[in-house]
């Protein structure tokens, strides 16, 4: 069935989104990035795969404008992109999820998601503080567009509930919403799985597949779990110590040798 749904990703896979151009990225002495390139394609799920240190996180801290890289260039949608804060490259079309869970833990569900729409008001403060005019429209159609989210991610029995409240499964889960909540053309994530159990992996693999096949959303997610990797992506690219070891379909990959000395473990003929 994953499989299936490989081929039916590739013939909706439209023009490259997001093109990295020799990035290398340094932190004084150290070389995060070494001169990568690779490319993420409109509709497709694109995987960043490597060994801990490869470098993958510092590639989406990149992308999402946190790290600005000394060499290189960053292309979105065809247009070179020069150094951006966070909130710009969000206004640009591009939401992440983080490896560390980044939510308020004293505020609701439902007040967690609404603030991934912050880059969509447009309204005054005043007239916010008055919730009239155009600042109730929006707040109406803000509402309207969450609890749409809400019901996708099947959190409706917790939408009142304290984040701090939330076991862990869940909190990633409301994070993926917020993110969803800025209507991304390009939705990174950032280790979505990581110290889940079984039953909650499903669930995540579930909506991302969801996300993809129904809504068309490009997917750009960092992942260890190699099984949830080569079920949900189109394309993998490899890292390690900062450098691309290798880029292709799951079965390119899992049958590259450099990746699997380096990776997926050693398996000489």
């Amino acid at each position: 069935m994953m499989q299936d749904h490989r081929a039916h990703a590739a013939r909706q896979t439209g023009p490259v989104v997001m093109e990295l151009k020799n990035i290398t990225l340094r932190f004084g002495g150290v070389v995060a990035i070494k001169d990568i390139s690779f490319d993420i394609r409109q509709g497709e799920i694109r995987a960043i795969i490597g060994p801990n240190g490869a470098g993958k996180s510092s590639m989406l801290n990149v992308i999402s404008g946190f790290y600005h890289p000394q060499e290189g260039q960053v292309i979105f949608k065809g247009t070179p992109r020069g150094p951006m804060k966070p909130f710009q490259v969000a206004r640009l079309g591009i939401a992440r999820t983080f490896q560390n869970i980044a939510l308020f833990e004293g505020m609701t569900v439902l007040d967690n998601i609404m603030t991934g729409r912050l880059n969509r008001m447009k309204a005054g403060f005043l007239a916010q503080a008055l919730w009239w005019g155009k600042a109730e429209r929006e707040e109406t159609q803000n509402r309207a567009a969450v609890e749409r989210i809400i019901d996708f991610l099947e959190i409706q029995n917790i939408r009142k509930t304290p984040v701090g409240r939330l076991p862990y499964g869940l909190k990633k889960r409301v994070e993926l919403a917020r993110a969803l909540a800025a209507e991304p053309q390009l939705l990174l994530l950032d280790e979505p799985m990581a110290g889940m159990n079984v039953e909650e992996k499903e669930d995540m693999s579930r909506f991302i597949l969801d996300l993809n096949d129904e809504f068309g959303t490009t997917i750009c997610l960092i992942e260890h779990d190699m099984g949830v990797v080569m079920d949900l992506s189109d394309r993998v690219v490899v890292m390690d110590y900062g450098r691309k070891i290798g880029d292709g379909t799951p079965a390119e990959v899992r049958g590259n040798q450099a990746v699997i000395d380096a990776y997926l473990g050693v398996a000489h003929d």
